[in-house]
């Protein structure tokens, strides 16, 4: 956990660097990362599903604004884990465990005057996540009859959909908060003993949710 903080704080670090004295701005703060309830067919069958569960890390966004209306804003965060479940015919029963990084570039329109202490805004943008370390559980191992399992979910590229605000305390300091939806929809396959066992298109969805501290340079 320390060497994934430390490289997301390196990492805005080096974003921030080049435009110290620009329009930049810092945001930190916890974002979770919540999964569509609605579950993904295994094989084609509608009869057994898979559904992801919801999880909370450390989120640090970036914004850079070019005029007093329009942001353009990286988001990042430490990579999130998540439990896969069964549902229908197999309800009850962990599939695998996975971690994956959504990091997304969001255009943002700021709405009222750049003096305002608060400010709401709308964002548009896209996102490329990143699934890894994905480990089968006992159960489906189990099921398949073998310890030799393997997970294996495809990167996705999506939209994202965004409205949030910044309220502003001082010149600095100041309170962020945004709601995101994203659209990732990633194929899984799951190999036993070296051949394909199960399949399914997993579409995750998620609602995504920050709160955080704003520090503007």
């Amino acid at each position: 956990m320390k060497k994934q903080l430390s490289a997301a704080l390196l990492t805005s670090l080096l974003i921030a660097s080049p435009f110290a004295s620009a329009n930049l701005s810092v945001n930190v703060g916890a974002i979770n990362v919540n999964p569509d309830n609605s579950s993904s067919a295994i094989n084609e069958d509608p009869s057994l599903g898979l559904k992801g569960s919801s999880d909370t890390q450390l989120g640090i966004t970036v914004d850079y604004a070019f005029n007093d209306q329009w942001v353009l804003e990286l988001v990042a965060a430490t990579p999130f884990s998540h439990e896969v479940n069964g549902t229908g015919g197999l309800a009850g029963n962990k599939i695998a465990d996975i971690k994956q990084l959504p990091p997304s570039l969001i255009a943002q329109y700021h709405f009222l005057e750049s003096t305002s202490a608060f400010r709401p805004f709308v964002g548009v943008g896209i996102n490329y996540t990143v699934f890894f370390d994905e480990q089968p559980s006992t159960a489906l191992k189990t099921v398949l009859g073998t310890n030799d399992v393997e997970v294996k979910l495809d990167n996705s590229f999506g939209f994202v959909a965004q409205a949030g605000f910044n309220y502003m305390l001082d010149q600095n300091w100041g309170v962020h908060a945004m709601v995101s939806i994203m659209d990732i929809e990633t194929d899984a396959t799951v190999y036993a003993g070296g051949k394909q066992a199960l399949t399914s298109t997993v579409k995750i969805d998620p609602v995504v949710a920050m709160l955080g501290v704003k520090y503007a340079f």
